[in-house]
């Protein structure tokens, strides 16, 4: 059975958790206000789309392709992203909040997360190499045999990162941010 094919078309006040989006492959399309929550999306790709204002939380990812997608102002909490297909997988988070949504072993090079949320993600095992946290809160966040390489962290905030057991050769981190990187010595810091 072939997939429906969607493109250059634009979605707005959609409640897709009434009325479920048509499993396909969606090109340069983009959606805004859209209500996924709790919808299953499972299969469906999406190339070169954008994501404005939606609430995408608890949506079933199982096959689902991203491939150069922005999620702007967005609501992704609790994804299990590493359900995804990950054939050139490919995203980017502005204004997003992504609490308790997980990267499990996912290879996310030069992934961009501005002004995110990020608060009980669990990048263990991913690959984040030259990723960028602008001004992002990693509370309770999981990096566990993380592939940190180059990442940029200098606004990122709130982080705990064990450099025994992450790669962070090259990293970037602010000055401010450092007592993330030594709260397993259990060390008293003061400015």
């Amino acid at each position: 059975m072939q997939s429906a094919y969607f493109e250059d078309q634009q979605y707005q006040n959609e409640n897709f958790g009434v009325t479920p989006l048509p499993m396909g492959n969606y090109e340069n399309c983009s959606f805004t206000n859209c209500n996924f929550s709790d919808s299953d999306i499972s299969g469906c790709t999406f190339i070169d789309c954008h994501f404005n204002e939606c609430n995408l939380s608890l949506v079933h990812l199982n096959k689902t392709a991203f491939r150069q997608v922005k999620f702007m102002n967005c609501k992704l909490l609790g994804l299990h992203f590493e359900n995804c297909n990950t054939f050139s997988l490919e995203m980017e988070f502005e204004k997003c909040s992504l609490n308790l949504s997980s990267f499990y072993q996912l290879k996310i090079k030069s992934t961009q997360f501005r002004d995110c949320s990020l608060q009980e993600v669990d990048f263990s095992q991913c690959d984040l190499t030259s990723a960028t946290f602008d001004n992002c809160d990693l509370s309770l966040a999981i990096f566990d045999n993380t592939i940190l390489e180059k990442a940029d962290l200098r606004t990122a905030y709130h982080y705990q990162i064990n450099p025994e057991n992450n790669h962070i050769r090259k990293a970037k981190f602010g000055s401010t941010g450092l007592a993330g990187l030594l709260m397993q010595y259990d060390l008293d810091i003061y400015n």
